[in-house]
C-alpha cells in the first residue's frame, strides 16, 4: 500500500509552473523523517523519468493531505514562481472541496462549522476544538443519505468546502458534531464490514479552484471520484461536489 510506480502517477493538470496529481491512499506527501517513500519522491522520480530535470530539482508540494486522504495535491515546478503560489495558498485564495462520508445523518442540510483548532495536549497525533486555537471554518452540505444495514451504519455523503486549512480540520469539525468520518479511527470508531474488514478513510480532495498567479487564468482542477465512494453511494457524480 502507498506504492505507485512512475507510470501510474495520475496527473490531473500540468503546465510549466505547476503539476497536480491524484494522490492515492496510504502514502504521505512530505518526509516524516523515517525514510518512508513519499508522494513527493514518486513525483520526483516521474519527472526524472520524463527527462524534466529542472522541474524535478525545483519540485515542492504546495499543499498536503493526510496519509489516508485521497485526491488533489499541487506541486510547484519552478522556484522562481513558487512564492506566488505559496502566497496564494497561505492567503486561502483557493477554493478546496472534498467529498466525505460520515457516520450518522445530520438534522441539517447545510452547516457552517466555525470552531478554532489546537493540538491535543494528551495525544500528539490529534487536534481538538480549542478556544485558544487557530480560526477554522468548514462549510458542509449533505448530498445523500443511506439507512443502516448489515454492511454499515447510517451514512451521509457530504460536500465539504474548506474555508481555512488546518491540520485534520474536516475530521475534527465533523467528529465534534457527532458525525465522524467513516473509516476515521483517530476521531471516530472502527466500523467493520463483511469479512471483518475495516472501511478506509472516506475523505477525498475532489476539486480545487484558483486564479493562476502567472497566467491569471481561473483554473479548476478535479479528481475522479474513487471506487470506495461509489461502492456506498453508486449514484454520486462529479456534479455533486460543484
Amino acid at each position: 500500500m502507498g506504492s505507485i510506480d512512475n507510470a501510474h502517477i495520475a496527473i490531473l493538470y500540468r503546465d510549466e509552473y505547476i503539476l497536480a496529481v491524484d494522490k492515492p491512499a496510504g502514502i504521505i506527501v512530505h518526509s516524516d523523517g523515517c525514510h518512508t517513500k513519499t508522494l513527493t519522491d514518486q513525483v520526483h522520480s516521474f519527472l526524472i523519468h520524463e527527462a524534466a530535470q529542472n522541474a524535478a530539482h525545483d519540485l515542492q508540494a504546495l499543499n498536503r493531505l493526510d496519509r489516508d486522504t485521497t485526491g488533489i495535491v499541487l506541486f510547484s515546478l519552478n522556484k522562481e514562481t513558487q512564492p506566488a503560489f505559496d502566497a496564494l495558498i497561505a492567503a486561502h485564495d483557493t477554493s478546496k472541496r472534498y467529498l466525505a462520508i460520515c457516520c450518522g445523518i445530520p438534522a441539517w442540510k447545510s452547516e457552517l462549522i466555525d470552531a478554532p483548532l489546537g493540538r491535543d495536549r494528551h495525544d500528539a497525533r490529534r487536534m481538538r476544538i480549542s478556544k485558544g486555537g487557530k480560526p477554522a471554518q468548514t462549510r458542509v452540505s449533505v448530498i445523500a443519505t443511506r439507512a443502516r444495514n448489515s454492511q454499515a451504519p447510517e451514512l451521509s455523503l457530504l460536500n465539504v468546502e474548506l474555508l481555512t486549512g488546518r491540520k485534520h480540520q474536516i475530521r475534527v469539525h465533523l467528529a465534534s458534531l457527532g458525525f465522524p468520518l467513516l473509516g476515521d479511527e483517530l476521531y471516530g470508531r472502527p466500523v467493520r464490514r463483511t469479512g471483518n474488514k475495516r472501511y478506509p478513510l472516506m475523505l477525498h480532495a475532489c476539486s480545487m479552484s484558483l486564479t493562476h498567479p502567472v497566467t491569471h487564468d481561473r483554473l479548476t482542477i478535479q479528481a475522479p471520484i474513487p471506487r470506495r465512494f461509489h461502492a456506498l453511494f453508486p449514484h454520486v457524480t462529479e456534479e455533486d461536489h460543484n
